[in-house]
């Protein structure tokens, strides 16, 4: 599959991403530049973490603005893949890709740690390489990862098992007011995905526990089911 990964002013976690499809995956990747509304004949497309645009005014609401929003967008109209990673994640929620906004962690600090999330759903182009109910270890680094939405959103949300992924302990008990959910998110949700599954915005970092080699690699079958790859490096099929 060929993969895009865009990079904005101040994204950190775009080689991350870039070492995990190409190097771990075996994928086709390139960097997609802010400015140029072109997405190069990406299939996957990533906005990675970071402070883009040093996250001024808040989380993601200039790189929203940004030209290569205009070309992911209609790539997201048309059944395309794309993943936003964290800052990527604040994007697709201020370029209204996803319903909700993220704000402040509950602890009004910046929270960087493992975290223990619970697999909603199975069946998604992002989560067939797990099992429903599973619960992963996932690193998180961020200040704005407290997600809200209106009643109305969370209600469709909810109804329509559009959370994929929600902080739990580490036995896959889900309290939105227990310490599990760092950042103090609505329903301790980590991770929503669009009406038609092809959009996916989760603040924890699967590209940074990818690899056994670093002690964990909980992340790596999200990515290799969306590249296809999950029989090749799981054993898997899609």
């Amino acid at each position: 599959m060929r993969c895009g990964v865009v990079t904005f002013p101040g994204s950190n976690c775009d080689h991350d991403v870039y070492h995990v499809l190409k190097h771990v995956l075996s994928q086709q990747v390139g960097f997609l530049w802010h400015d140029k509304a072109d997405l190069k004949g990406a299939e996957l497309v990533v906005l990675p973490g970071g402070f883009a645009y040093g996250d001024y005014l808040r989380g993601g609401a200039l790189a929203a603005l940004s030209p290569i929003l205009e070309a992911v967008r209609e790539h997201a109209d048309n059944g395309g893949l794309v993943l936003g990673i964290c800052n990527g994640f604040q994007v697709l929620l201020e370029s209204g890709l996803l319903p909700g906004a993220l704000r402040r962690n509950r602890s009004l600090r910046f929270e960087c740690r493992d975290v223990f999330v619970q697999v909603e759903r199975a069946d998604t182009p992002w989560t067939e390489g797990y099992e429903e109910g599973r619960v992963l270890r996932l690193p998180i680094a961020h200040g704005e990862g407290n997600y809200v939405a209106s009643e109305a959103d969370l209600e469709v949300l909810e109804e329509t098992g559009r959370v994929v992924f929600r902080y739990c302990d580490t036995d896959g008990n889900v309290d939105e007011e227990s310490a599990s959910n760092i950042n103090g998110s609505q329903n301790a949700i980590a991770g929503i995905v669009s009406s038609e599954g092809n959009i996916l915005g989760m603040m924890p970092h699967p590209e940074r526990c990818s690899e056994a080699i670093l002690g964990n690699d909980d992340g790596l079958a999200l990515l290799a089911t969306a590249v296809g790859a999950a029989t090749e490096v799981l054993g898997l099929s899609r």
